[in-house]
């Protein structure tokens, strides 16, 4: 395997950040050779500096999807920490649905949620099928519009097929949900269309400014901000606030906290999960 200078470590973790927001840990070599040598051996590069520079001088910026690629943490299951979706389920979904019910019946009521590290996919299937078994047939009488983004190409592609390997969907999907949500083709589970109909995925820099993406009622930003560093928090959840209704929910990592990170969230605990919204 190619191994990494000193000097390679620092500018290949530069450019990094610089793409995609992700601060790694200069220390770890290892990490860099085990995730960027094969690039690097597929591309000829006989250094990462060489890696770097084609990376920089790529006009269709392929190389840099590959890097991102490989160096995102696609580590994701079906209903991760299920606490959450405990708290969509029994407070969050219907106290939104109390907020947003017009008092026009013939108009659906409206709600917006967004998983912003959606890696797969699984998060905002998971979120999907939480609302399906909480409403039933009556989800048909909302207009739920999912949104989920990823800074990784290939991660965003499996997440809008909604297909899925043995070993993905052992992990944290109940077997009667299974059965409800997916159908089996071959050797893979591909997500029914009632399901794949609620939602919609996209390429997104968390770095960069929100444009476009509107307010939102529910926000998942669980377990990417740890991969930044502490101003860049600081920006994230900033920008996040101006995302989020008034009168919202945010949700981050179950180790995750928002103390000295930003001030215009407070802590909220609900059973045993703790959720944030606007003062």
């Amino acid at each position: 395997m190619l191994k990494i200078t000193a000097e390679e470590l620092k500018v290949i973790a530069q450019y990094i950040h610089e793409i995609c927001g992700i601060s790694l840990d200069q220390s770890k070599s290892y990490l860099f050779e085990t995730r960027l040598g094969s690039i690097a051996e597929e591309l000829g590069c006989k250094s990462y500096r060489e890696l770097y520079d084609k990376a920089r001088r790529d006009p269709a910026k392929k190389i840099e999807r590959q890097i991102i690629d490989a160096i995102s943490t696609n580590e994701t299951l079906f209903f991760r920490d299920t606490s959450p979706f405990d708290l969509l389920k029994h407070k969050i979904i219907p106290e939104i649905i109390d907020a947003r019910t017009p008092n026009t019946p013939q108009l659906k009521t409206n709600v917006k949620i967004w998983s912003s590290a959606s890696s797969t996919g699984q998060e905002l299937y998971s979120i999907a099928m939480t609302l399906h078994e909480l409403l039933g047939t009556q989800i048909k009488n909302f207009n739920f519009k999912l949104l989920g983004t990823d800074i990784s190409d290939t991660a965003v592609k499996q997440a809008s097929y909604g297909k899925y390997n043995k070993f993905e969907i052992e992990r944290g999907l109940p077997r009667q949900t299974l059965q409800k949500h997916f159908t089996l083709f071959g050797d893979t589970w591909k997500v029914k269309d009632e399901l794949r109909g609620m939602v919609n995925f996209r390429k997104f820099n968390l770095m960069l400014p929100f444009t476009g993406l509107g307010k939102f009622d529910i926000i998942f930003c669980r377990n990417v901000a740890i991969y930044f560093t502490l101003q860049d928090r600081k920006k994230l959840f900033n920008k996040i606030a101006d995302s989020l209704a008034d009168d919202g929910y945010l949700i981050i990592g179950s180790t995750e906290s928002l103390t000295g990170i930003c001030s215009r969230f407070v802590p909220k605990r609900h059973l045993r999960a703790i959720f944030y919204q606007k003062k």
